[in-house]
Parts: structure tokens; sequence; C-alpha cells
């Protein structure tokens, strides 16, 4: 069984494994150590096969916002509802935070993660050029907006 934990010092070696897996230019042992340890913004969570650390999932509050760095699922456990779980624990978060929402950046031709923020409630709100340095793709900008937003009911009938 699966269960999602707050991301420990303890967990670097596995989160790195996954990392390592699943990107081309993966973060560093100390990219993380420094989230974990510096990083006031950091919020990080795993997902947990007993003790193997099969994903991870990390978002930055920054003001009155979250931004999502990394959602990782190692191969052989995806399509399996991990990702789905590590997002509803960032939302949670966001939530219990009082976040007003949450922003991404995603490969423009990752379309199984796009699918999974649509799913929850992520729009595509623009592109940037050139973003990823291994190949210069261009990343869709998806953000997912909370009613405790001022502007809410406004951005909801542009959309």
């Amino acid at each position: 069984m699966i269960k999602v934990v707050p991301m420990q010092e303890e967990h670097i070696e596995g989160v790195l494994a996954v990392e390592e897996a699943s990107f081309s230019i993966p973060w560093s042992r100390k990219d993380f150590e420094r989230e974990i340890k510096e990083n006031k913004m950091a919020i990080y969570f795993v997902a947990m096969n007993e003790d193997k650390i099969v994903g991870y999932a990390g978002m930055w509050h920054v003001v009155t916002e979250g931004h999502i760095t990394n959602v990782a699922v190692l191969y052989e456990y995806r399509r399996q509802g991990i990702g789905e779980l590590l997002m509803q624990n960032l939302e949670l978060m966001a939530k219990e935070r009082e976040m007003i929402g949450i922003t991404l950046e995603v490969r423009i031709n990752n379309e199984p993660a796009q699918r999974l923020y649509h799913k929850y409630g992520f729009r595509p709100e623009g592109i940037r050029k050139n973003y990823y340095a291994d190949t210069h793709e261009d990343a869709v900008i998806m953000w997912k907006y909370y009613p405790v937003f001022e502007g809410y009911e406004e951005h909801c009938k542009k959309g």
C-alpha cells in the first residue's frame, strides 16, 4: 500500500533515485538538502511503497501562491494513482495555508502530466519559450486558482 508522508532528510537517497530516473537534468543531493534544510518556502512529500520511495512532489509557498517544483513517480509505479496522491497532498497544504492558487510549468509535449493537471483543475495560462535547457522545449504555464482569490469570479468568466 502506498503512503504519502512529508519529505525528511533521510528520504533524500530515495528521492534522488526517482529524480535521476525521471529527468534528463536531475537535481543534485545538494539541491534537495538545501530544499529540506534551508528553504523555508519548500513543501515536499514522498510516496512510499513499504520502505521504498516510489515518487515525490514539491512546492514552494511564495507569498500567497504555490509553485510546484517537481512531481515524479518511478516508471514502474506510474498509472497507479501515485501522482494523484502527491497532487492531493500539495493541494491540501495549499488550502491549509490559504494560498490563492498553484502554478507549475510542464513540458509542452508531456501530455500525460498535462492530463493529470487538467484533472485537478489546472488550466493553461501561457507559454515559456525554450524553458528546458536540455531540449529547449517550451513549457506550458498552468494555474489553478482557489475561491479565496479576490478576483476569482471574474477570472472564471474569462476562461
